[in-house]
């Protein structure tokens, strides 16, 4: 399982015109799984993520957890982050 974070101050997922998710502050997660992965892979990545302090304190200094600032989530499948891209350009 791997988990790519970008932090946001709003992100959105639509789909053929209709947003379907949103959130303010927080964290975009691209989530790949693959079929090896277990439940105890999952449950180590949504421990891990509120706490994460990838967000500013009052002094400037990246300090703050998800769950400090009070942020949101917005999780969305990327099965391409276990793209094998060895043989050529496209991802296979």
């Amino acid at each position: 399982m791997k988990a790519w974070l970008q932090r946001v101050g709003e992100a959105s997922v639509t789909v053929d015109g209709e947003t379907i998710a949103s959130i303010g502050r927080g964290y975009l997660v691209l989530l790949g799984v693959t079929h090896d992965d277990t439940e105890a892979a999952a449950d180590k990545i949504a421990a891990r993520i509120p706490v994460l302090r990838l967000f500013e304190d009052e002094a400037g200094m990246i300090n703050k957890s998800l769950e400090d600032v009070g942020g949101s989530v917005i999780v969305v499948s990327q099965f391409s982050l276990y793209a094998d891209t060895s043989h050529g350009r496209r991802p296979g």
